[in-house]
């Protein structure tokens, strides 16, 4: 079974046992969806959020902090994954980076535009279509985990200065 369809079979049996249960909160995936978001922004291991319907304001926990490779970014989530959601932008974002160099970079927003994501590190933003994040990555293998392990992080610092 491919992770794909295992991480499918694995959203569709929680949200079974969900309706059983009588549990109706929505996943943390599912809350993404609702703000026109996918599920790929977030990796796999979400053991709790916390959102205030009315101002946006979310906390997202992890096990433990994650890191993995992107496309060719290397990414790093914390344990705990804070900011403001609305319909097609996060902003406020805490606990979530990339490596640039040496440096990790605090990425602060994130915006829907079409089927166009655009994530923002201060001054500079890179672009992605929605397609690369219609699955949630992995920690340590992010979405190449069929392949054997992590990717080479080469080349990403030109992409990310220059694909805004």
């Amino acid at each position: 079974m491919s992770p794909l369809h295992l991480l499918s079979f694995l959203l569709t049996s929680l949200t079974l046992i969900s309706s059983i249960t009588g549990d109706t909160t929505p996943t943390v995936y599912e809350v993404l969806q609702e703000y026109d978001f996918p599920i790929g922004m977030l990796p796999v291991g979400i053991t709790n959020y916390e959102l205030d319907r009315s101002t946006g304001k979310f906390k997202v926990y992890l096990e433990k902090s994650c890191e993995f490779y992107v496309q060719d970014y290397k990414l790093r989530y914390k344990s705990t994954i804070s900011g403001t959601i609305s319909n097609r932008k996060l902003k406020n974002l805490s606990g979530i980076s990339v490596k640039i160099l040496i440096l990790w970079l605090n990425i602060g927003e994130v915006s829907r535009e079409g089927d166009d994501l655009e994530f923002s590190v201060g001054v500079l933003s890179a672009g992605f279509y929605i397609d690369n994040f219609v699955e949630s990555p992995q920690c340590g293998c992010g979405f190449d985990c069929n392949s054997g392990g992590v990717k080479s992080g080469e080349g990403y610092l030109n992409r990310f200065l220059y694909s805004s």
